[in-house]
């Protein structure tokens, strides 16, 4: 499997970064993945770091090519949920640690993607969004109803609020498990956490998908500009993305 990878995650304005992100390859199988931790203190940081250690171990212990995709994502997914609602078990409901996360697995020329909450996942094609995940937030909801326009989710009074993620209670969230997606040449699958996507619109994040082959720097500008739009308040913000070349 032939392809082009890269990986950041910025602290933004806050004092600490409570964002993990990794790109992870097995036998022409890759994983990539974005955590956004919610909690206070260090809590949103233990609940990102446990997520995607959970996520990156039931990857790597699986047999590869992934047999079943989509219940590979939603078992992964059901066991970072379990340890982070262990991590919280002696603290408050509110304010238990919690995360969102996206998550995205790459084989045999298809995606498979998974996502709680408003951490998103983007296939991107030929300069444009080709696809992407649907956050799990009452804006997103909103939005499906017709009751908002696009533009307006982004200075929405209730943008922020988010209908479900990882931890807090022990019943399992909502999970969205998309079905494949088909890659053709110069395909880029993005996850990111919202620090990224609220700084920048659709069109902006397309264009990795029609400028050059090289990653690293186009995720880099873009993380910046995210930063820079929404300072001074700016949230972590960390993204990973591949370009599929082919088998």
């Amino acid at each position: 499997m032939r392809f082009d990878s890269a990986k950041l995650t910025l602290v933004g304005h806050r004092q600490e970064n409570q964002d993990k992100v990794e790109v992870i390859s097995q036998r022409n199988c890759v994983l990539i993945v974005v955590v956004d931790g919610m909690g206070g203190h260090s809590g949103g940081a233990k609940a990102s770091e446990i997520t995607i250690n959970t996520l990156g171990q039931y990857f790597r212990n699986v047999a590869h090519p992934v047999i079943d995709p989509q219940g590979f994502l939603t078992l992964a997914l059901a066991q970072a949920h379990d340890k982070v609602v262990d991590l919280g078990q002696d603290i408050a409901l509110e304010n238990r640690p919690r995360a969102t996360c996206a998550v995205c697995l790459i084989q045999d020329g298809f995606a498979y993607w998974a996502h709680v909450g408003d951490s998103r996942v983007y296939q991107l094609r030929s300069g444009a969004v080709h696809a992407r995940s649907r956050d799990h937030s009452h804006v997103e909801l909103l939005l499906r109803e017709g009751l908002v326009k696009e533009h307006e989710t982004r200075d929405h009074p209730m943008r922020n609020y988010v209908e479900c993620c990882l931890g807090g209670d022990r019943p399992l969230p909502d999970m969205s498990i998309a079905a494949r997606k088909k890659l053709v040449a110069d395909d880029v699958l993005l996850v990111c956490t919202d620090g990224l996507w609220s700084g920048v619109d659709d069109a902006e994040i397309a264009r990795l998908s029609s400028e050059s082959p090289s990653l690293e720097p186009a995720l880099q500008e873009l993380a910046n500009n995210a930063v820079q739009r929404n300072a001074p308040h700016s949230d972590n913000t960390s993204v990973a993305a591949l370009r599929w070349i082919g088998h």
